[in-house]
């Protein structure tokens, strides 16, 4: 797409619900220090699956630079789907998850 902006390598993860005709869905969103958006996806659960998912398309994502540091929320679900990318060798196994 050619209207996202190049992001930096600090990344900020989160999720929140809404209702989409009706029913509950979880919107992860991913941005740089700079409030530059990186990817969001939208689930139906809000589990490691879904935020492994998440991740893997964030760091596909060709305008998005490999994350330095991560800072997520309280979810628990994103230190199982870092671990996870990492021992796949998607993330540095250097880059750190900050919890928020």
């Amino acid at each position: 797409r050619k209207h996202l902006k190049a992001t930096n390598d600090s990344w900020r993860v989160d999720e929140t619900y809404i209702k989409i005709k009706g029913e509950k869905m979880y919107l992860y969103r991913a941005i740089d220090s700079e409030g530059n958006t990186i990817d969001f996806y939208l689930s139906r659960k809000r589990d490691a699956k879904a935020a492994k998912c998440f991740l893997k398309k964030a760091l596909a994502s060709y305008h998005a630079t490999k994350p330095r540091s991560i800072t997520a929320d309280g979810d628990k679900a994103y230190p199982v789907a870092i671990r996870e990318l990492k021992e796949e060798n998607c993330i540095p196994h250097s880059t750190p998850l900050r919890v928020k």
